[in-house]
């Protein structure tokens, strides 16, 4: 589908689903990352309220980590309120038991951590917080989808399980962590349309809803927080998925419809620079502390049954760039079990190295 004039279709599109999200009797604000979509929405709820909009934003000390500057820059261009929660390694030590145990379900995505903390502060001062989930899925954003033309490539939460595979790590690979996924593949080929609109069908089916929607859920009602993701606005949707490939990927960018209206919308953010990317920094808090927690994961009933026990101390002992998600998939997956298969007394209340220990 190629609208008349995609730009402007894009933008009316979105002003109408930010308008009705932000709809609220209560105070209201934004999670903003500093990438393309959660400044698609600053530029909007700018646009659309006479008050200054109350942005969110997770600061990390580490370098090559930090977005803040991106986000600060977008702010001060529409006059944005910038608040900035600092995510330390000590905050990632003292509250992931918490902040898993208020998912109820395994989920291991390391964004858990800045988004519960930006949860705990936006309470103080919002009751409703818009968010940019549902971007990347319906406008092609992820790196994966530049290989449409191929076979498509499992997923990403797949090649989770196949990593601890790979590494040697698992007794045996369970078929069922499969299932899920060739479900998801064959209703989106019964649906047809071009390759990268059957990758972006799967992942609308089961990564957007069991993981990153499940992850801003319910970190934000542990505090009390109500979310709202304008992208997912079924008019969106219904504009979005549909249009031909080259409004979503051009010139091995993807979500280039939204560049270029971010381009013209809030040139601040510099929608067709490099990509930083900036993510969580969870291989080197774990790195920091891989010899005492290797042990401890490693002899953990749920890792134990799944793993050989010395081949994930030596994981976590030798800690690198391509063993860090490995590492931490094992680890949230043993504070998990810990709390909702052991019950574990107490194993939510105190830091990592208490719900780990014997």
């Amino acid at each position: 589908m190629v609208p008349a004039d995609p730009l402007q279709a894009l933008d009316r599109v979105l002003e109408d689903s930010v308008r009705v999200h932000q709809r609220s009797d209560v105070p209201y604000g934004l999670f903003l990352s500093g990438g393309l979509d959660s400044s698609a929405l600053l530029a909007l709820m700018a646009r659309l309220n006479e008050r200054p909009v109350l942005a969110f934003t997770a600061g990390f000390p580490e370098a090559g980590a930090d977005e803040t500057a991106a986000a600060r820059d977008a702010a001060r261009a529409v006059g944005a309120e910038a608040v900035v929660v600092p995510v330390t390694s000590q905050d990632f030590f003292a509250h992931l038991p918490a902040i898993l145990a208020c998912l109820d379900d395994p989920v291991a995505d390391y964004a858990v951590v800045p988004t519960w903390l930006l949860a705990r502060e936006a309470r103080r001062s919002v009751k409703v917080v818009l968010a940019g989930e549902g971007g990347d899925e319906l406008l092609a954003g992820y790196g994966r989808y530049r290989q449409y033309c191929r076979p498509w490539p499992l997923r990403r939460p797949l090649r989770r399980a196949s990593l601890l595979a790979g590494l040697g790590l698992l007794r045996a690979e369970p078929p069922a962590w499969r299932q899920a996924l060739a479900a998801a593949e064959q209703a989106a080929r019964r649906e047809g349309g071009t390759r990268l609109m059957q990758a972006q069908r799967i992942d609308c089916a089961d990564w957007l809803p069991h993981d990153l929607l499940t992850k801003l859920d319910r970190c934000l009602m542990a505090h009390g927080l109500e979310g709202r993701v304008p992208f997912l606005d079924p008019e969106v949707a219904r504009f979005c998925l549909p249009l031909a490939d080259d409004l979503k990927i051009r010139g091995g960018r993807g979500k280039w419809l939204l560049r270029a209206w971010l381009e013209r919308t809030l040139p601040a953010v510099h929608a067709f620079a490099p990509k930083r990317g900036f993510t969580v920094p969870v291989g080197h808090w774990l790195a920091e502390h891989g010899a005492r927690l290797g042990p401890l994961v490693a002899a953990t009933p749920g890792v134990a049954a799944l793993c050989h026990p010395d081949r994930v101390r030596r994981l976590f002992e030798t800690l690198g760039k391509e063993t860090a998600l490995a590492a931490w998939v094992l680890l949230a997956y043993a504070v998990w079990h810990r709390h909702f298969i052991e019950e574990k007394p107490g194993a939510a209340e105190g830091d990592l190295f208490h719900c780990l220990a014997p």
